[in-house]
Order: C-alpha cells, then sequence, then structure tokens
C-alpha cells in the first residue's frame, strides 16, 4: 500500500512521511529538493525529485515511480511561502500554480489510482486561509482556496474517494528556542510540533475516518478562536 507525499522533504512533509513508514506504508516522497534523497532515504522513504511547477511532467515521473503499486493516499503538501510587499502579479500566479493547482492536478490525475483501493487524499492547507499578517496575500490567497478545494474535490470524489483538509497554525522543530510567552498565548500551552500534524494526517488517511469527508482540521492550539485586543 503506497502513500504519495508531496513536499515531503520539508519539516512537515518528513514527519507526515516518517509517520506513515510507522504505520506500514510504502511511502513515495515527491520533493524539489536537490538532497531530497539524502533526507528521505534515511526515513525508508522512497524519494522522486521533480519540480512540481512543471505539473506534465510531475505526473509522468510520479505514474513512471509508482508503476503498477496500488496507491491508498494523497498528501498534496507541497508550497511556496513568500513575504514581499510588491509581489508581482506572475509571482502571485506562480504560488497559485504550485499551491493549488498541483493539488487539484495531482488529485484529478491520480483519482482513478485511489479509487480503486477506496484512498483518501489529505491538503496541507494553513491557519492563514482564516486569518493573515502583512504581505502573505500569495500563500493566503492559495490555502483558502485548497479548502474550497478539498470539499469540491469530496463532492465529486464521492463516495469513492475521501478528501480532508489539515490547516496548521504555527509549527516549528521540538528544540526550536521559543520562549515562555510564544507557548503562553497557545491554548494548548504550547507551540505545535511537526508530529502533531503527521498524527491527524495518519488518521484521516486510515480507515477510522471513514465517515469523514470534506473537512478541515484546524491544529493551531486554539490560535485561531483567541479573541484579541491590544
Amino acid at each position: 500500500m503506497t502513500i504519495l507525499v508531496t513536499g515531503a522533504a520539508g519539516l512537515i512533509g518528513q514527519s507526515i512521511a516518517r509517520a506513515l513508514v510507522g504505520e506500514g506504508y510504502e511511502v513515495l516522497g515527491v520533493d524539489i529538493a536537490p538532497n531530497v534523497a539524502e533526507v528521505l532515504e534515511p526515513l525508508h522513504v522512497r524519494p522522486l525529485h521533480v519540480n512540481l511547477f512543471d505539473i506534465e511532467a510531475s505526473l509522468r515521473a510520479i505514474d513512471e515511480a509508482l508503476n503498477d503499486a496500488p496507491l491508498v493516499g494523497l498528501v498534496n503538501n507541497a508550497a511556496r511561502m513568500q513575504h514581499d510587499q510588491n509581489l508581482l502579479w506572475q509571482e502571485f500566479e506562480a504560488m497559485l500554480r504550485v499551491n493549488l493547482t498541483v493539488p487539484y492536478a495531482l488529485s484529478q490525475h491520480l483519482f482513478p489510482r485511489l479509487k480503486a483501493t477506496k484512498g483518501a487524499i489529505v491538503n496541507i492547507a494553513s491557519t492563514r486561509a482564516h486569518m493573515s499578517e502583512p504581505r502573505t496575500e500569495g500563500y493566503s490567497a492559495s490555502k483558502g482556496g485548497l479548502l474550497s478545494l478539498t470539499h469540491a474535490h469530496a463532492a465529486t470524489f464521492a463516495p469513492h474517494v475521501r478528501v480532508n483538509a489539515i490547516s496548521p497554525g504555527w509549527i516549528a522543530p521540538p528544540n526550536a528556542p521559543h520562549t515562555q510567552a510564544d507557548h503562553a498565548q497557545h491554548w494548548s500551552g504550547r507551540v505545535g510540533v511537526p508530529e502533531d500534524i503527521a498524527q491527524l494526517c495518519v488518521y484521516l488517511l486510515g480507515p477510522k475516518a471513514g465517515f469523514i469527508t470534506g473537512a478541515e482540521f484546524v491544529a493551531d492550539g486554539g490560535m485561531t478562536r483567541t479573541m484579541l485586543y491590544v
């Protein structure tokens, strides 16, 4: 049973891939990072170096890598992030391509494989779909679109393939140098770690989540529900 994870060499992607391997899945990890093999092979994840911006070439490479393996899951995790007050429309459009068009294209292309196994898709969105800071228009817009794509695909792919989204909040390595104030502002009492997202992803991809589709799961320690007046 194989699960495809995009952006697998990144902070959250590595954790998701590692957790899925721990559950007994074969994981194909896709990433643009030149050292993707160096990062993923120690995790027993099969690496695939592709540039998802080139969608057609990526789909061909993924088909070749999957071959006839039964595909039971897709995690659309790869994303571009850019803080820029003067973001050109071409750069905005490029961010939408990677963060939104690629998940659409992959989900559409891999649907027949996932249908054959009654598989599932998890889109990694962001709490920035609900709240923003300055100069994040491209990222926020793309993640908002990804949430809408999630429930649209859930409707289109029903009842064969479940589609859900996870919106992480502040996620950092467990040993990151945070202050007590950083942790205290979260209702959970701490900043999130990649494993928080990984375990939720494992659940949503598995059979115990068989009644859940078209849903968004916000994993942010309560931050988006916190009322702040300065």
